[in-house]
């Protein structure tokens, strides 16, 4: 069965942009790994498929000829878990508008597919012929029942025809639609439908926002908004801005031992993840995820009093890694990095590197290629050595040293960005013999982290780079101020820690705050609707370890200013996260193994 396109195509001879099919069939039944053609587009002089429509065992592919890359190339999109053989009739319904596919089988939720290359908006039939059931030769002939094969103007044709009360009906009916369309245009005129594309939109927490989903829409119910994705960002549309209210505790989450670190995660399509750097072992650390609006235990891994956590991503491989403070029982000094198994849906050791005292990992990728920071604190009672920046060599799969930087009982690295140049800052907290020592800001220039400027902190112990508008600040937690040759204060832990912010004229950071903490040893920021945030993790006022950590509230002209005063117990760390049902904080206690999850109430 064949036709020429020309009889379809009388006024044109393209191909339509936006369009759909509509297929109503019985398969009688399809062997295995074999391949039948529902009906193809094929030009005269050439063997390859313009469009067409190809069942096989489960899936269904539809293919289509993009002349816009050199030569030509055919793109099939499947549509997977397709079963049609089943001796029984079933329509199909496809719409195609760009680079948004959607299948609707028998009326049910449609299955919509982005591609990264689109369907072309000029696709030219001149000379091409349809072949119905076939492919132009014996091989993929359909074997079956076809009842229907409409095609029509405009990607909207599932909504138009599953209105039917009487689905059966509409099956074995030619569409009413088809009634609506002019048959010749008048003059002339170009002939125009009235239709409008379907209009996709993601549910539930934020989805990815890349080339795939561009032009697609995500609703945040729990935000009130709607969004959406221009190629790498989700762009507000509607929302609801919301306050912060107050915060309420939420959970108690009962830890191995004293908590020193926390890192929340989200792994795609297994869920979220929080990893507690616990202080003994046995019993370790352990890994907890979220099930039912609750953090549940989900691993123990083994660590050596566990200073943090860092989850990265190289590729498709997912890693977590960890940083340990002591030496194991056969007096081996490493970290470890873990690697998910997908198999069996936990971490697995992946690579030791030996370290020092090892207090926090920062993972980042400058130029297409993967690095992977340490901070080693000390090495025995010599807190002046080098902390080292690894390299992932692709070809071996493993991490290797690229660059050693002197550190000075370093804490922390931050690795953060400005246009097209990278950071990375060292929080520097003890030389051996004083706090009052100088923290410093790295710049990637010529394949290595060179100087670029150092500001003098009192044992840091924690960098936090935020942006508000298009302000560039960066943070310091001063945890105490010591010095061996000084006489002492009357509080070494009530200490001002210190906002700085970018001066893009004089090229270096000025200090901007200077807020008054006590033993500060991190900072967190987050926004609630508009507005934006800091919680610091106060962690000792000199007497007591129950110090209230504070949320600033940044108020502009006025800088951040203290807005909700909530009660902790050696605090060390501070997580942001938000879920379908909304945003909340997580602390980790360095002196009691108690962790709480806060909620932030909003209005």
């Amino acid at each position: 069965l064949a036709f020429p396109a020309s009889r379809l195509f009388v006024h044109c001879d393209c191909f339509p942009e936006e369009f759909s099919i509509i297929v109503t069939l019985r398969v009688l039944g399809v062997p295995a790994k074999r391949n039948e053609y529902i009906f193809t587009l094929m030009a005269e002089e050439s063997p390859s498929v313009l469009v067409g429509l190809r069942y096989a065992p489960h899936k269904l592919h539809f293919l289509f000829w993009s002349q816009e890359r050199a030569g030509g190339w055919q793109t099939r999109v499947t549509f997977p878990n397709v079963s049609l053989s089943d001796n029984q009739w079933h329509t199909l319904i496809l719409a195609v508008s760009g680079q948004s596919f959607s299948l609707t089988v028998d009326c049910s939720v449609p299955k919509d597919v982005m591609v990264e290359t689109p369907f072309p908006a000029f696709l030219s039939v001149k000379r091409a012929s349809f072949y119905l059931g076939n492919r132009r030769r014996r091989k993929g002939l359909f074997t079956g029942l076809l009842r229907q094969l409409i095609l029509l103007p405009g990607a909207d044709a599932t909504p138009r025809i599953c209105a039917a009360k009487n689905f059966k009906e509409a099956t074995l009916s030619i569409p009413a639609v088809l009634q609506d369309l002019p048959a010749k245009p008048v003059s002339n005129e170009v002939l125009k439908y009235p239709y409008e594309t379907d209009t996709k939109v993601t549910l539930g927490s934020r989805p990815p926002c890349t080339k795939q989903e561009k032009a697609q829409f995500w609703f945040n119910a729990s935000r009130r908004g709607l969004y959406l994705c221009n190629g790498s960002t989700w762009i507000s549309m509607l929302e609801v801005k919301q306050k912060l209210d107050y915060v309420e505790e939420y959970q108690n989450l009962v830890t191995n031992s004293e908590t020193m670190g926390v890192e929340v995660f989200t792994i795609p399509k297994v869920g979220l993840f929080a990893a507690t750097a616990n202080r003994y072992t046995p019993p370790g650390s352990a890994i907890y995820k979220w099930t039912d609006g609750k953090f549940v235990p989900y691993q123990n891994i083994p660590t050596y009093q566990a200073q943090s956590w860092k989850y990265f991503t190289i590729g498709k491989k997912i890693f977590l890694a960890v940083a340990n403070f002591e030496q194991n029982d056969r007096g081996q000094e490493f970290s470890v990095i873990y690697k998910w198994s997908r198999r069996k849906e936990k971490f697995i050791p992946y690579q030791r590197i030996t370290t020092h005292s090892a207090r926090d990992w920062e993972a980042f990728v400058i130029e297409g290629e993967a690095f992977l920071a340490v901070v080693n604190h000390r090495e025995g009672n010599n807190h002046n050595i080098d902390s080292v920046i690894y390299r992932w060599n692709p070809r071996t799969g493993l991490f290797e040293t690229n660059q050693t930087i002197p550190t000075s009982g370093a804490y922390d690295w931050e690795f953060f960005t400005i246009g097209p140049y990278s950071f990375l800052a060292v929080a520097n907290t003890f030389n051996g013999t004083s706090t009052k020592i100088y923290s410093h800001i790295y710049i990637w220039l010529s394949g290595s982290f060179q100087l670029f400027q150092s500001i003098l902190t009192f044992g840091a112990a924690d960098w936090e780079v935020f942006r508000i508008g298009e302000r560039v600040f960066l943070a310091v937690a001063n945890s105490h101020s010591y010095d061996s040759g000084m006489p002492a204060p009357s509080n070494f832990y009530a200490i001002n820690s210190s906002i700085y912010e970018l001066n893009v004229t004089a090229q270096m950071f000025v200090k901007f705050q200077d807020l008054l903490t006590y033993s500060a040893l991190d900072w967190e920021f987050f926004s609630v609707g508009d507005d934006s945030f800091l919680v610091v993790a106060n962690s000792f006022d000199g007497f007591t370890f129950s110090v209230n950590s504070i949320i600033y509230r940044w108020q502009g002209y006025e800088g951040f200013v203290a807005a909700h005063h909530l009660p902790t117990v050696g605090c060390r760390d501070w997580e942001a996260f938000h879920t379908a049902e909304g945003s909340y904080l997580l602390y980790s206690s360095a002196k009691e193994p108690l962790s709480k999850v806060l909620k932030l109430k909003t209005t």
